[in-house]
């Protein structure tokens, strides 16, 4: 163990070090994550007072991760630390600032290429192919099995990649590109490189290896400057390929021998195996080989080659020839669909020359552009779909606004009035901004049709209680729709004793409901005698009638099916529709997701709340974990220790919970009384827990993932989540809501059980740099991409085959743009130079678009 006068002298001068000369060295200490952390781990701490423990702990958080971070954020930590290092030592230290970021980027040494432009597909189909000449719109619907190089047998593996009409395989880009442009001699080869080479086949031969007996064939490669031996396993049919005296270009990575591999012929200095290849015909030998040498018209070689995603069954090389024949055979069979002023506005390429281009781009095109998915040809083919996807949204909500004749609420606002009297606290600016959003959208003449945002805490069931009081003031019912059964209770809870002092009714429909309950509850629902009702998905069963629904409210909305959502708006005559998420959603997703919907964001947090530091822990650190456990509780805090429940699994994670309660009772903090709550408990069970742990009756709370959506607890100041590595983010951020409630200092201990995957470290870091919602939100769309996210295939939203809402963000915005102009001017799409625009929008999105956002 380390004493704390050593500690603060180790820890201190590479600290020190770092600052100097206004951080000139901030780069050249190494390790600094991990000789902060272990000395901080390895600190004997037991007679330090409780408020320098705590400043550890501060400490201990502020360089978790700090070793990937950003040059600037590198010096902002260094500083913090130094400062936190003399209010502990006593001292003042006097620091500089330091620079802003900047990046180095180290010369790059390149082979240029000519600047002769590249020859591309013949712009005639007919010049390649003097049978089909017969290239049309149409075309495009042809079944890849009768493409030339396809069949019956390749069709079905294509299929598996969703491929089944050239239209498709136009549509279906590369994953990525390799620069076979330079074609270098065999003596200018460089070993552990990728490269493409050319020369003359010297001589050939499979030979076989004498324990596992596998055919290794051979080809011996020479030029003016030297030579090389190439490999393949398994494939002794090429030596009928390979015929000696013939050219060849290969790829493939360079190894080099000071002894020479051998062969079955003779030793050669360089190797390449399982290299690319491509034979030339006679008439091709003629190639300009290294500095400055021309872009070649081959397939695979001397060019900028795409890679494409397979299946097994599938080749690269076999895929890019079939792909070759049918971009240079149907690519100028695509109609354009933009508007020309459009086109000219924004610089775009014309269709068919972009995806001639995205698929075998041209010689002075930018490789790393093209990898990033940012070239001209990709920019023209994103433009081209989010432009088709805001057209549909924006039709859809310009039909919504001008077709549907919704309910136009009449109300004094008497029952709100009464109800602030009884709330012990005003509402914050951002919730009387959306309240004030609502209330304009209730009083119109359409149907409402709005997304509320608000991140953990921050008073969105508030708003919705008031927004109900409307509607039952106005003569009409309510309903609120939540994912889980926990959640309805917890909205039960939270509104039905306001609710019952205004003299009003609310129920709670589950499907836990006894028979002769749920009869009753149906009655009084269809009778008009309950003017509030929550529930789940048992609100949407068929014999759920309402006598007068006017305001339907749908919490945490993406956990249902878009047809969930559609059924219970089709229980009223078009109810006004309010969605609550406390998930933040990212700018890009709320313009493609929601791009129909009016959004209202609680930005602001109630008064009262404190920041939750959040910290990172592996099994080998669960001591100290209990630790600051222990601390919190003999502090008169609560704490919650919550574990993962996942259907697959259920039994064993149910179990493993149970027998951590009983470990944690008996053997870790016998002192302090333990409860366990979980989703198979009855919900009067739960409750009674719930409610001794909000009576500080238990003083540790150990959890499966139920209270996601649990409790509001002010006293609990400290929260660990086993197994963090197992949650998703926005499920941890949502758990770490669960503290930080009341005026005391707040922890959320992540303990993650090792191996950790790249995917759970980058979840777990972003938990440790951040308690911002929205930052959280944007993170967790970066790690599981647009799709995953938020469900997009439940949503409702078609599928984008090329862009991608967070790299393309800004052309998102400037399709939006053009396509709501449109609607605007054409809000029946009837102008003549808009009848290909109508025709692609139907086509493309079919009925998906009716479904979209559906309340």
């Amino acid at each position: 163990m380390i004493l704390f006068e050593a500690f603060l002298a180790i820890i201190k001068k590479p600290l020190q070090y770092a600052a100097k000369n206004n951080f000139a060295n901030i780069e050249r200490v190494q390790d600094l994550e991990k000789t902060v952390l272990s000395c901080i781990r390895n600190l004997d701490t037991q007679s330090l007072t409780f408020e320098i423990q705590q400043k550890l702990w501060i400490l201990e958080g502020l360089f978790q991760g700090y070793d990937t971070v950003p040059r600037q954020r590198k010096i902002e930590i260094v500083t913090e630390a130094l400062q936190l290092l003399d209010t502990i030592s006593g001292r003042g230290d006097i620091l500089g600032r330091g620079d802003s970021e900047t990046r180095r980027h180290g010369d790059q040494k390149t082979i240029p290429v000519s600047q002769s432009p590249h020859t591309s597909a013949p712009q005639n189909p007919s010049e390649s192919q003097n049978d089909d000449s017969d290239v049309s719109p149409f075309s495009l619907s042809t079944p890849l099995q009768y493409i030339k190089g396809v069949g019956p047998k390749r069709a079905q593996i294509l299929k598996k990649l969703n491929l089944t009409t050239v239209e498709d395989a136009l549509f279906f880009l590369p994953r990525r590109y390799e620069d076979r442009r330079h074609i270098k001699t065999i003596a200018a080869l460089e070993s552990e490189a990728w490269e493409t080479v050319y020369g003359e086949i010297k001589n050939t031969g499979v030979v076989t290896t004498p324990r596992q007996k596998t055919k290794i064939f051979e080809a011996f490669i020479g030029d003016d400057t030297g030579t090389l031996v190439a490999k393949w396993f398994n494939q002794p049919y090429l030596k009928q390929i390979f015929k000696k005296g013939s050219k060849v270009i290969l790829y493939g990575k360079v190894k080099f021998s000071k002894g020479g591999f051998q062969t079955s012929f003779r030793y050669a200095p360089r190797e390449m195996i399982q290299p690319e290849y491509e034979i030339l015909d006679e008439e091709e030998t003629d190639l300009p080989i290294g500095v400055g040498a021309r872009q070649t018209t081959h397939v695979h070689m001397g060019r900028i080659v795409p890679i494409y995603p397979l299946s097994e069954g599938l080749y690269q090389k076999t895929l890019r020839g079939v792909m070759k024949s049918i971009v240079d055979r149907y690519a100028d069979a695509l109609e354009e669909i933009l508007p020309p002023g459009i086109k000219e506005k924004y610089g775009l390429l014309d269709l068919p020359e972009a995806i001639r281009r995205v698929h075998f781009p041209e010689e002075d095109d930018d490789i790393e552009k093209l990898d990033r998915g940012t070239s001209e040809p990709h920019r023209r083919l994103v433009f081209d779909e989010f432009f088709l996807l805001e057209l549909g949204l924006g039709l859809k909500k310009r039909g919504v606004a001008t077709k549907q004749k919704g309910i136009q609420f009449q109300f004094t606002g008497e029952l709100e009035q009464r109800l602030r009297a009884l709330l012990p606290y005003q509402l914050t600016e951002a919730q009387e901004r959306v309240l004030s959003e609502i209330k304009r959208d209730m009083q119109s003449v359409h149907p409402m049709n709005r997304l509320l945002q608000g991140d953990v805490g921050s008073g969105k069931t508030i708003v919705a209680l008031i927004a109900l009081l409307w509607a039952v003031e106005a003569g009409y019912q309510g309903a609120i729709m939540v994912p889980t059964e926990i959640l309805a209770e917890q909205h039960y809870r939270n509104i039905s004793g306001f609710v019952e002092k205004l003299g009003l009714t609310t129920c709670l429909l589950t499907s836990k409901l006894r028979k002769k309950e749920r009869e009753q509850y149906l009655s009084n629902i269809r009778e008009g005698q309950t003017q509030i009702i929550i529930g789940t998905h048992a609100l949407i069963q068929k014999d759920v009638e309402f006598q007068k629904l006017g305001l339907v409210i749908i919490d945490e909305q993406h956990k249902f099916g878009v047809m969930q959502r559609a059924t219970l708006k089709e229980k009223g005559y078009q109810p006004d529709v309010l969605i609550m998420t406390a998930t933040p959603i990212p700018r890009t997703l709320s313009l493609t997701i929601y791009g129909d919907l009016d959004v209202s964001i609680i930005d602001e947090l109630p008064p009262g709340r404190t920041p939750v530091t959040t910290l990172l822990f592996y099994d080998r650190d669960r001591d100290r974990v209990y630790n600051r456990i222990r601390q919190e509780v003999e502090q008169g805090r609560q704490a919650y220790v919550i574990y993962p429940l996942v259907e697959e699994s259920e039994i064993l994670d149910l179990k493993a919970a149970t027998e951590m309660a009983n470990q944690l009772s008996t053997e870790i903090f016998p002192q302090f009384k333990v409860g366990l709550v979980h989703g198979r408990m009855g919900s009067e069970e739960k409750e009674q827990i719930m409610t001794a742990f909000k009576n500080q009756e238990i003083q540790i709370l150990v959890s499966t993932t139920v209270l996601e959506v649990g409790i509001d607890v002010p006293n609990a100041s400290v929260m660990l989540v086993e197994h963090a590595e197992r949650f998703g983010l926005s499920q941890l951020h949502q758990l770490r809501g669960r503290v930080g409630r009341g005026p005391y200092k707040s922890y959320c201990l992540l303990l993650a059980h090792q191996p950790v995957g790249e995917e759970a470290k980058r979840r777990l870091n972003a938990m440790i740099e951040t308690t911002d919602g929205f930052i959280i939100a944007e993170r967790d769309l970066e790690i599981r991409g647009p799709g995953e996210f938020f469900g997009t295939k439940q949503s409702g939203l078609p599928d984008l085959r090329v862009a991608n809402i967070l790299r393309d963000a800004k052309i998102l915005e400037l399709a939006r743009e053009e396509a709501f102009r449109i609607v605007r001017q054409d809000p029946t799409l009837s102008r003549p130079e808009h009848q290909k625009l109508k025709w692609a929008l139907e086509k493309r999105w079919a009925k998906k678009l009716e479904l979209i956002s559906v309340g």
